[in-house]
């Protein structure tokens, strides 16, 4: 590879890392609150049926454990290629 590649990759992999953590917490946070807002309402038929359907804080989770696997992929990969 050449010179600046490896500082690319890791570049990257800190970003991609940075954006799964900062997705991650986000969708933590949007989950907290949609339940918090359930259990303030004395009609309980949406906490037990969970309809209607809301995936927005499961697909924020899962973007982010996603971005984060990619971003330290790419940090190994920009570690590899700078020992090497």
């Amino acid at each position: 590879m050449l010179n600046e590649d490896w500082f690319i990759l890791l570049v990257m992999g800190g970003f991609f890392f940075l954006v799964g953590l900062a997705t991650l917490f986000r969708g933590r946070a949007d989950e907290k609150h949609y339940f918090n807002s359930i259990s303030r309402h004395t009609d309980v038929r949406e906490y037990l049926v969970h309809w209607p359907h809301r995936p927005v804080p499961g697909a924020l989770k899962t973007g982010g454990w996603i971005a984060i696997a990619i971003g330290l992929l790419l940090l190994v990969l920009g570690a590899v290629f700078f020992w090497v």
